[in-house]
């Protein structure tokens, strides 16, 4: 039995040919989404293009979008998961200050790759040319927002988009 990702080499075709191809796992072909929130301190700062352009950059597809201004209760019921912990005021307070845009970005691992891209919490922290780096203040005002795993990514993307508005792309439509 091959590994799948392992190269294959075959001779059918003459003796003389080689071709190579790689065995891919229907698992490891599998496409995930992800929400991204750029938040109010990176939308006042005018960082919104070259947030969404870095994304694209990275291979994310937007499949949906939308630009909002989060009143105060649906930032309690975004970050409701937060509500016993001591800086929940302070981000309710801060997502419902000023505009954001919301996107349910595809491809690949999206929740690990977008986290990759994005960076520690913390800008200080993170790596080098992550999001949160380049446009981050602290670990309060830190550009973006990222689900952590599959199935929060799910929840939040059902938050801001009816089914309808992230469905997937008809076959043979890339983006």
């Amino acid at each position: 039995m091959q590994h799948p990702g392992a190269d294959v080499i075959s001779e059918a075709a003459s003796p003389c040919a080689i071709v190579r191809f790689r065995l891919v796992s229907a698992e490891a072909m599998a496409l995930e989404r992800t929400l991204s929130i750029i938040k109010p301190d990176a939308v006042e700062k005018r960082k919104v293009g070259a947030i969404i352009a870095r994304l694209e950059e990275e291979g994310f597809v937007i499949r949906a979008m939308k630009r909002l201004h989060l009143t105060r209760t649906d930032a309690e019921g975004f970050y409701a998961e937060h509500r016993e912990r001591g800086f929940f005021d302070e981000l309710v307070t801060f997502m419902s200050r000023g505009p954001i845009v919301v996107m349910a970005l595809e491809r690949e691992d999206a929740v690990a790759k977008y986290r990759d891209v994005i960076g520690a919490t913390d800008p200080a922290k993170a790596a080098e040319g992550t999001i949160r780096k380049l446009y981050g203040t602290n670990v309060g005002e830190n550009a973006v927002h990222g689900s952590d795993k599959t199935s929060t990514a799910a929840r939040e993307i059902g938050y801001f988009f009816a089914g309808y508005e992230a469905a997937p792309a008809p076959a043979g439509h890339g983006s």
